[in-house]
C-alpha cells in the first residue's frame, strides 16, 4: 500500500509546481519533501518527476500516480461528507474565489467558524479558469466565478455584483480622465489587468475609453501579489483597475483617487458547483454567509 502522506506530498508538489513552496504549504523542510518524493518513487518503482535544475516535469507514471492521489483525496472527502451530510455546522468546506474577493469574505468565514468550531474553512484564491477546473476535478466544492460557466458541467446562480474601480495616483484627483491621460500615466499590470480594463472601458459609458486599445498602454509596473498592486499607484506610478474589495483592503487609500465614470461598472459574480452534485447541509450555511458578505460591496 502506498503511503498516503507521500501521496499527499506528491499531489501538493504537482499542484504547486515548486519544492520550496510545497514545503511552506505543508509546513515541512524542502529536504523533507524531496525525501518523501524519492520514497514514493521507490515504492512505485518508477520516476514520477524529471528534475531539471530547480524545476521539474511530471512523467507519464507520475501523472498516473497524481490521478490516483486525486481520486484518493476525493474518496476521503466524499466519505467525510457522507458521515455528516445533514449537519449544517460541521465538516470541511472547500471554496475558491478571486484574490480580491478572498480579502473580503475570509474574515467573515472565520467569524462563522468561530461560532461553529466544528466547521473547517478551506479558502483558495485562484483565477476564474482554475476555480472551474478545481470544481470539476473535485478538489474544490464551490466557487465564486465571474463568468457564467457551461450548464452541462456546472450548476450556478447569481450571487451579486462587485464594483470595479479605475484607480490613479492622488495627483489625478479632479483631472478629467481621457485616453491620453491614461497613456501618459502608464498601466500597473497584474494577472487580471486585461480582463478588468476591457470590462471597465466597455461598460463605463465613455466612448473615448471604450475605443482605447489596451495594448497601446505602456506598462509602468507589474506585480502579481494582490496586496502590492496599489503600492506603486500610491507612490505616483501608473494606474490600474481592480475590484472595490481590493481597494478597501489597501492601507493607503488616502494616497490614491478613483475615477468617477458616467456609468457605474460592476462585475457579476456567480456561485458555482459541479452539476448534479449533492452538497452537504453545511454548504447552505456557507452560501448564506457569502450572500451576506456581498451585500457589503
Amino acid at each position: 500500500m502506498l503511503n498516503p502522506t507521500w501521496l499527499h506530498t506528491f499531489k501538493t508538489l504537482i499542484e504547486v509546481g515548486h519544492f520550496t513552496q510545497t514545503a511552506d504549504k505543508l509546513y515541512m523542510t524542502q529536504s523533507g519533501v524531496s525525501q518523501q518524493i524519492k520514497k514514493l518513487e521507490q515504492a512505485c518503482g518508477h520516476s514520477l518527476i524529471k528534475r531539471e535544475n530547480k524545476s521539474f516535469e511530471i512523467t507519464e507514471q507520475g501523472r498516473q500516480v497524481y490521478d490516483f492521489a486525486l481520486q484518493l483525496a476525493s474518496n476521503e472527502t466524499e466519505l467525510l461528507e457522507n458521515l455528516s451530510l445533514d449537519d449544517p455546522y460541521s465538516g470541511l468546506c472547500r471554496l475558491s474565489c478571486s484574490g480580491a474577493l478572498a480579502l473580503l469574505i475570509y474574515p467573515e468565514l472565520l467569524k462563522l467558524q468561530t461560532q461553529h468550531p466544528r466547521l473547517t474553512i478551506y479558502l483558495e484564491a485562484a483565477p476564474n479558469y482554475k476555480i472551474l477546473d478545481d470544481i470539476q476535478n473535485g478538489s474544490i466544492d464551490i466557487g465564486v466565478a465571474t463568468h457564467l460557466p457551461s450548464p452541462s458541467l456546472f450548476s450556478s446562480e447569481p450571487l451579486g455584483c462587485e464594483p470595479l474601480c479605475l484607480i490613479l495616483p492622488k495627483q489625478y484627483q479632479g483631472v478629467p480622465i481621457t485616453a491620453d491621460v491614461l497613456k501618459r500615466c502608464g498601466l500597473v499590470k497584474h494577472p487580471d489587468a486585461d480582463h478588468y480594463l476591457s470590462l471597465y472601458f466597455d461598460l463605463c459609458g465613455e466612448p473615448e475609453l471604450a475605443q482605447l486599445n489596451i495594448d497601446t498602454l505602456d506598462t509602468a509596473s507589474y506585480v502579481n501579489q494582490l496586496s502590492q498592486i496599489l503600492l506603486p499607484i500610491s507612490q505616483g506610478i501608473g494606474f490600474t483597475v481592480l475590484p472595490k474589495s481590493a481597494l478597501d483592503s489597501f492601507s493607503h487609500k488616502d494616497r490614491v483617487t478613483i475615477h468617477k465614470p458616467k456609468l457605474a461598472v460592476t462585475e457579476q459574480l456567480y456561485l458555482v458547483q459541479k452539476r448534479n452534485r449533492q452538497l452537504p447541509a453545511r454548504f447552505q450555511t456557507i452560501q448564506k454567509q457569502l450572500k451576506k458578505c456581498l451585500t457589503i460591496i
